[in-house]
């Protein structure tokens, strides 16, 4: 018997309380170019060993640091002054039997394929200087990986933290990003960066969304061009947002800008559309939760999730479990209006029987909870029962985690 445990939740649901805040950075913010190519790394390593060995070896490729470049950017078209160094480390299998496998040159490739697929107007062999300094994993780690049972055994004693559903400002808030990133935006409105982020406040029945919206100079003629696009952002996210609230809504974009002052202005104007080129740093996990979102109204669990291997790493496997498991939760067991997802783990045991799998629920009005209990038990176990579901779709690219 799992240790599943469903308890009412004595708090006020999201939708109604005061104030709500929630962001999301965007797929070119350099904390989530970071979380992309740590976690294209780890797949391809995961291919690359289910080729060649026919299972999933030991690694951890969650320390990924970018250090920006410098860029002058300009009406037109700038250009890149030095290139920003991104720097893959963590731990991995590089030989089994004797037999070795190209770790450096593998993980190399699919940091340099992520670039070229979702920062689109940034050159890779010109803009960026990759570097691989992964090592290989500790002995004890590498032991646990590799004991055979029924389900792998716990890499850590650690928790995942998930919810469901996503409020009002929340879905606006992760699809406003999506939209804003979207190849079909990006074919309408070219000059518009990868690098954005959106920020939302929800004051009552007040939401105010602020987004920082990096700029491609060479789509941008000149400052009006600029105002122009910057218009069409704010127009297209009010559009957007529209459709999930009736609740009063104001957009605004790239608040920093300076066009009314003497001389050059100064607004977002990138050369590839991300502010790595020019100052911003980034690093695995600094941004977005396993969910795509920062939710401080929210549990949140500070751990690190993309990069980390797909087998046993609780402090992945966990955190994105339980948002699963939350969502089918809320669509599959009527009564529910909103549930919280706790599951915790201790290194060394099945990832399958969790010290404690725990789910808090607040009731839509007219349930109780001996109503939904059972139904919401037998959600978590069939979860549980087969975390391989996870792994399967983090393998194959399925599921996001960042």
């Amino acid at each position: 018997m799992r240790n599943i445990i469903v308890e009412k939740l004595n708090q006020t649901p999201i939708e109604k309380q005061d104030i709500e805040i929630v962001e999301r950075k965007g797929i070119g913010h350099p904390d989530s170019i970071s979380d992309g190519i740590a976690e294209s790394v780890s797949r391809a390593l995961c291919n690359a060993y289910l080729e060649r060995f026919g299972t999933i070896m030991h690694h951890n490729t969650d320390e990924v640091q970018i250090t920006a470049g410098e860029s002058n950017p300009a009406f037109g078209g700038g250009e890149i002054i030095k290139p920003m160094d991104i720097l893959l480390t963590g731990r991995g299998i590089a030989e089994v039997d004797g037999e070795k496998i190209g770790l450096d040159r593998i993980a190399i490739s699919a940091a340099k394929e992520f670039l070229k697929d979702n920062i689109i107007n940034l050159d890779v062999e010109t803009c960026a200087v990759v570097e691989c300094k992964i090592g290989h994993g500790s002995g004890d780690l590498t032991d646990v990986f590799a004991r055979t049972g029924a389900a792998p055994l716990s890499n850590d004693t650690s928790f995942g933290v998930g919810f469901a559903p996503f409020s009002e400002t929340e879905t606006i808030v992760n699809e406003a990003e999506n939209l804003l990133n979207s190849r079909a935006f990006k074919n309408k409105y070219p000059a518009v960066g990868e690098d954005i982020k959106v920020m939302g406040l929800r004051e009552g029945d007040d939401v105010t969304l602020t987004v920082a919206s990096a700029m491609v100079d060479k789509y941008v003629d000149d400052l009006d061009m600029y105002l122009d696009v910057k218009h069409s952002v704010r127009d297209e996210v009010m559009k957007l947002a529209s459709k999930h609230t009736s609740r009063n809504l104001e957009v605004f974009v790239n608040t920093a800008d300076r066009c009314e002052d003497d001389g050059q202005p100064s607004v977002y104007l990138t050369v590839t559309g991300t502010s790595a080129e020019m100052g911003d740093d980034g690093s695995v996990g600094r941004g977005n939760r396993a969910n795509g979102l920062i939710t401080p109204n929210r549990p949140m669990s500070m751990e690190a999730t993309s990069g980390k291997n797909p087998i046993n790493h609780v402090g992945k496997i966990y955190n994105l479990l339980s948002n699963q498991m939350a969502a089918d939760i809320v669509e599959s067991v009527e009564g529910v209006d909103q549930v919280h997802i706790m599951i915790l783990s201790q290194i060394g045991k099945p990832i399958d029987q969790p010290k404690a799998a725990t789910s808090q629920i607040i009731l839509q009005d007219g349930f109780k909870m001996d109503e939904v209990q059972q139904k919401v038990e037998k959600v978590m176990d069939t979860w549980l029962a087969d975390t391989s579901n996870i792994t399967d779709m983090l393998v194959k690219g399925k599921l996001r985690t960042f």
